[in-house]
């Protein structure tokens, strides 16, 4: 499995479902802005946890972009050092969509993504105990809200996206099955509808 390093923008993405990049092949950089004093206990809780697979990088300077030319920065760095990387920066801005081009161009694995839960999460996703999956999943529910599949089918095919195609049926049908139990979904016949907060 190849390293996959994660770049968030915390001035711009204080991003929630944290827990789903406690896997071995990522590597996250948290790259905050010169007047941010705090970071979320979430943020925190899960860096902690990762160990030397994750990093906090406080910028130095204000200035119109001065984060993203950090994040530019490092990503020049780790892809020479590390030249089978993958790179997600996880930030609204599309002023990086540039860069990311470029990196393609250059066969630099990147992605620019607005949330955790649009991460790519590879096979490695259906390794997760149950428990994982279905906080993933409902994560990604919160994140998507007003678009949220309506019927089983479609619920069935999101999850089995999210996951990279590398469920099973059962696996899918157990995850459902929970959501149902949290009371996150209500199933009525073939129809979906949501109890998100």
């Amino acid at each position: 499995m190849h390293k996959n390093y994660v770049l968030i923008d915390y001035e711009n993405v204080q991003p929630e479902a944290m827990s789903a990049l406690e896997q071995e092949h990522f590597h996250v950089l948290v790259f905050v802005g010169t007047n941010q004093t705090k970071v979320t206990y979430e943020v925190a809780s899960v860096l902690q946890h990762m160990g030397d697979r994750a990093t906090y990088i406080k910028i130095s300077g204000n200035g119109n972009n001065a984060l993203d030319f950090h994040i530019a920065y490092y990503i020049g760095q780790l892809a020479a050092k590390e030249p089978d990387a993958v790179f997600h920066i996880v930030s609204k801005d599309t002023g990086f969509d540039p860069l990311i081009q470029h990196l393609k161009n250059k066969k630099i694995p990147a992605c620019r993504v607005k949330s955790i839960p649009e991460l790519p999460l590879k096979k490695a996703a259906a390794s997760k105990p149950a428990p994982d999956r279905v906080a993933t999943v409902i994560a990604n529910l919160k994140h998507r809200a007003a678009t949220n599949p309506r019927t089983l089918k479609t619920l069935s095919s999101t999850i089995n996206a999210l996951f990279q195609k590398s469920l099973s049926e059962a696996e899918i049908e157990s995850i459902i099955d929970e959501l149902k139990k949290k009371g996150i979904i209500i199933v009525n016949q073939t129809k979906v509808s949501y109890v998100l907060d």
